[in-house]
């Protein structure tokens, strides 16, 4: 297996990006392609004493900037840029997967401009997979698609579903639709069209889930509209953050509390890996025709071997191939594709 993985991508590429790479090549036996500047990538790999044995490196002197206008990613100015090449040697069949922690918007428009969407999938969608108190959760959209229509909904609960079957192992997993309130009738029209719709799905819908359910395990896959997921998984991000800072300065405000903290630091630890979400990599964008993943900004080694390894489950698994197959069962809404 191949994974093209973008070395330029990320407030800490190139240096992070290459570790992770390599830690993933000799950790999973993988085949690696870097894309970025051949020349930066040898010399921060010869400086940090990291060898390149067996990756390959495709050269693009250009970098994509989180101040470039994301749908500029498939001009002729922004071709030459790491992220661009990623996304035509996977359309090309030059690799399996393409791994990114650029730009966001970009991604997004490349998933669905150059590297194209499946058949009949009218919106590609970020699906971060989450910690919560019990286990983890998808969230489906995260921040692509800020106004959607209940087809489009549908479409993110299928391809949700069959995502935590295939590479999670889940079985029947439960969906539910991200809303105000758990009644059928709570919500805008969006909301209520979306539930009457799902109960027509062939998905597993619990119907509404509150905000303050999801991190409670109220679904194994949350579906809404990505401004509703970004708000989502921010605020959730936020207080993980704020609770761990809590948590600590409580056990270090005191020689007791110190004390007792050495009491419970192997608990502790336990529970900080089970918030750590960069034990889950990389954000899977569903919909698009090949595998595309996304790392989260700040991604560092650790968090690129894993998204590493998720790419691998995606493709053993054929989620591509499965999702096609489960959405072509879908009655047509009328609705055009966007």
């Amino acid at each position: 297996m191949k994974i093209i993985v973008d070395a330029f991508g990320g407030d800490n590429a190139p240096l992070e990006i290459i570790r992770g790479a390599v830690d993933a090549k000799n950790e999973y036996k993988v085949d690696i392609v870097l894309t970025g500047d051949e020349d930066t990538i040898r010399r921060v790999a010869k400086e940090n004493e990291i060898s390149l044995d067996g990756i390959a490196i495709v050269h693009a002197p250009d970098v994509f900037t989180n101040n470039d206008q994301p749908s500029s990613i498939r001009t002729k100015a922004k071709a030459n840029t790491s992220l661009a090449t990623g996304f035509r040697l996977l359309k090309d069949g030059e690799g399996d997967a393409f791994l990114s922690a650029g730009n966001s918007g970009a991604i997004g428009a490349g998933s669905m401009f150059i590297v194209k969407r499946i058949k009949g999938v009218k919106r590609v969608a970020f699906a971060p997979v989450i910690p919560n108190m019990t286990g983890k959760f998808m969230l489906i959209d995260s921040g692509i698609n800020t106004d959607v229509r209940p087809k489009v909904l549908q479409q993110f609960a299928v391809m949700g579903s069959v995502y935590m079957n295939k590479v999670l192992g889940i079985d029947n997993p439960r969906v539910g639709l991200a809303n105000v309130g758990t009644e059928e009738h709570k919500g805008d029209e969006l909301r209520q069209e979306t539930y009457k719709l799902l109960q027509k799905t062939p998905v597993n819908f619990i119907g509404n889930v509150e905000g303050r359910d999801i991190p409670l395990d109220g679904a194994d896959v949350v579906v809404c509209d990505g401004f509703t997921g970004n708000l989502i998984i921010k605020t959730y991000e936020g207080v993980a953050i704020g609770l761990l800072k809590k948590i600590k300065g409580i056990f270090t405000k005191s020689v007791k509390n110190k004390l007792a903290a050495a009491l419970v630091l192997k608990d502790m630890k336990e529970f900080k890996a089970t918030m750590d979400l960069d034990e889950f990599g990389g954000t899977a964008v569903l919909g698009c025709s090949k595998p595309v993943f996304k790392a989260h900004g700040n991604a560092n080694a650790k968090t690129i071997k894993n998204a590493i390894r998720v790419c691998m489950g995606y493709v053993d698994n054929r989620v591509i191939e499965t999702v096609t197959e489960a959405l072509s069962t879908l009655e047509d809404s009328g609705e055009e594709d966007e």
